[in-house]
This record gives C-alpha cells, sequence and structure tokens, in this order.
C-alpha cells in the first residue's frame, strides 16, 4: 500500500511553525517506517527530499497565495505528485490544495482520507463529499465538522517519546507557551495570569491576520510585558532539537486559548487538538491549558493538568501558582502526564490507527501486491 499526504503548506523556515504543520509531517515520518510514504505540501522554495526514516518529501514551489491565505497556494505539480498512491491523505479540509487533490484521486479512483486542522471553510465548498474516511485530531474535531459518524475515526496525534522525554539533570523553572502568536491563543490571559514570582517563555511565530487590530497582537503583548520586567522573554521560532530541551526545562506548559479574544471577536473553532500539550505530557511537563475544544480529551484534569475556564484570568493565575508552588504534586502529575502520553499519544499510535482505516478501504489485492 503506497501512501501520499497533501499538506497546503511545510512545516519550518520556508513555510509556517504551526502544529497544523508539524502534524502532517510528523505522521507522515511514523508511517513511513510501515508503508512508503511521501509527504506532498508547498513552500518558497521547491525541494525534494529523502529523509532516512523512509519518508519522500515533495515540497511544491508555491508561485502565489489565493486570498493571500497561506493554506491556499498556487502552484505546479500537485496532480502529478499525487500520481502512483492508493491513498490520498489531504490535510485541512477547507483548503485549495487539499479540493484539487481529492477530486484528482478521485478521477484515478485513488482512495481518499482527510484530516483537519482547524481552517475556516469558505474558500472552497463540497470537498468532505469526495472523502471515503475522515481521520480527525479528536472526536470535538469531528462534531465542529459534522463528519459522518460511519465513515469517521478520530486518530488524535503524537509525540516522539524518545525526543520529548524528562531528565532528572534539568532543572525546572518558569511557565512555557509554544504556539503561533495570534489572539484566539489567549497568550494576553497568560502574560495578566503570571504569578508575581514566575517567569514565561513565548515560543511561537506571529500569526497571519492581516485586519486590523488583529495584526498589532504581537506589538500588544509587548507592551504588556513590560508590565513584568525581566520575566517575559519572547523567544521567537526555535531550531526543531531546541524545543525538547524547552519542555523538559520548563516547570508547567500553558495553552490558555480563548473562545472570545481580547478585541471582542468570537473564536468560531479554537484548539482541536493541542499538539504542545501532548509533547509536554511526553516531557514530563504537567499542563495548565483552558478547558476548550479537543484539549479535555487529551488533558486529565486534576492528574496530568489542570484545565481552566476559557478566559479566566483568575483561575488561570491560580492554577499556575498552585502548581509552581507545590513541587510534589507537579512532578506526580509530570510522571501520570508522561504515562498517558507515551501510552496513547504517540506519532506510532496515531500511524497504527491510520493504517487501520486505510486498510478498511484499500481492497486487499492492493494490500498484497504492496506487501
Amino acid at each position: 500500500m503506497r501512501v501520499t499526504h497533501v499538506a497546503p503548506t511545510a512545516f519550518g523556515d520556508g513555510g509556517l511553525f504551526g502544529g497544523g504543520e508539524r502534524y502532517p509531517l510528523e505522521l507522515s515520518r511514523a508511517l513511513a517506517r510501515e508503508v512508503p510514504c511521501r509527504l506532498v505540501t508547498f513552500g518558497r522554495a521547491a525541494a525534494h527530499v529523502h529523509e532516512a526514516c523512509g519518508l519522500e518529501v515533495v515540497v511544491l514551489a508555491a508561485r502565489a497565495y489565493a486570498s493571500g491565505h497561506p493554506a491556499h497556494p498556487r502552484g505546479a505539480g500537485l496532480v502529478r505528485a499525487i500520481r502512483g498512491a492508493d491513498v490520498v491523505h489531504a490535510h485541512q479540509l477547507h483548503s485549495r490544495t487539499t479540493a484539487i487533490a481529492m477530486w484528482a484521486a478521485r478521477a484515478r479512483r485513488q482512495r481518499r482520507v482527510v484530516t483537519d486542522h482547524g481552517l475556516l471553510g469558505g474558500a472552497v465548498r463540497n470537498t468532505g463529499r469526495l472523502a471515503d474516511r475522515f481521520l480527525t485530531v479528536s472526536r470535538y474535531s469531528a462534531e465542529v465538522l459534522d463528519a459522518p459518524p460511519g465513515r469517521t475515526t478520530p486518530i488524535f496525534g503524537g509525540a516522539d517519546p524518545a525526543r520529548f522525554h524528562p531528565d532528572r539533570d534539568d532543572k525546572r523553572a518558569g511557565v512555557l507557551f509554544v504556539g503561533r502568536i495570534t489572539p484566539h491563543k489567549g497568550v494576553d490571559r497568560l502574560i495578566r495570569a503570571l504569578p508575581a514570582d514566575a517567569s514565561l517563555t513565548i515560543v511561537g511565530s506571529t500569526g497571519h491576520d492581516t485586519a486590523w487590530p488583529e495584526r498589532d497582537y504581537a506589538r500588544l503583548l509587548h507592551r504588556l510585558a513590560a508590565s513584568a520586567p525581566g520575566r517575559i522573554t519572547f523567544a521567537g521560532t526555535v531550531a526543531d532539537d531546541e524545543l525538547p530541551r524547552l519542555m523538559r526545562r520548563h516547570a508547567v506548559l500553558a495553552l490558555p486559548s480563548v473562545e472570545d479574544t481580547c478585541y471582542g471577536r468570537r473564536v468560531p473553532v479554537s484548539e482541536l487538538l493541542g499538539l504542545a500539550v501532548i509533547e509536554a505530557m511526553a516531557s514530563g511537563t504537567p499542563v495548565v491549558c483552558s478547558r476548550i475544544g479537543g484539549v479535555p480529551e487529551v488533558v486529565s484534569d486534576g492528574q496530568t493538568g489542570v484545565l481552566a475556564p476559557p478566559g479566566d484570568v483568575d483561575a488561570l493565575r491560580d492554577a499556575l501558582t498552585s502548581l509552581l508552588r507545590d513541587d510534589a504534586r507537579r512532578e506526580a502529575m509530570g510522571r501520570a502526564a508522561r504515562e498517558l502520553a507515551c501510552e496513547r499519544f504517540t506519532w506510532t499510535a496515531c500511524a497504527r490507527r491510520c493504517l487501520e482505516s486505510y486498510e478498511a478501504i484499500v481492497p486487499r489485492a492492493t494490500q498484497r501486491n504492496a506487501a
């Protein structure tokens, strides 16, 4: 069985640093250890890489973006790049890239699977009806998509426990945030909630918000941080090998996503999963998160972390203070978080769920020939 994943935007310097970009790459790497797998995506420059795990990565050059949005790249080569696959697994249901891949795969009678990462609809319609299977990152995601139950399986996401792991030699201190710097992530609430004696490291790139006032969100955060001089660090994007070290050197990871932004705008879809949360858990780092979206499907409140009402600064501050001041509780939660992540939320486990779904739609003769 030959599998091709399609993602609209590459992860990294040539694309974006976000969970929606990291997810297809990590899942494809895990699948490549089991079946021939290719990842086709778009970036600033074309590239063709064969990774040590067996994954073939094809980056197509994006010549322009429909509506100026990075999830809708325009460039040649996509239809040709998915040729030969038994399964075409597209990411971001409402992306222009997914629509093209699904129609092309249908014309060739290739099996079609889709996983959404929260891109809002409107630009591309009716793509979902082309999918043989919806493999969602959470049960919440399936509800948001109104995916047909008989064709839907939550596969969640994962972390590599060999990369993300605790280290007794690392001293833990402070709060860590990892994610895109955009209003729905609620980083402004986190800065306001930071306990007086705590430090905060903010890791991530700015979002692609083009409208005012959202496009000035990063400036707002810097103004808020001025009230805690010397305690808040904006690290920007970090090298791939640096992130695991940051995870295990911080006492707590925070994910303060909101339902209503600081600008008074309602967030239609917030956290479908939260990859950074899983990576922190694998690192033995307890998490403090908003009780929002698919996060409660990953975090066991009071056991692997603490869930707080979205946007509630006081509740967020209380949760952070409680964990930062109680070493024994924090360490117990970290151990439980690591155990749960290794048991349920690894990329290997995610890949196995994918393969089970692929096998249900690919003819047995094709599977035998591929073997």
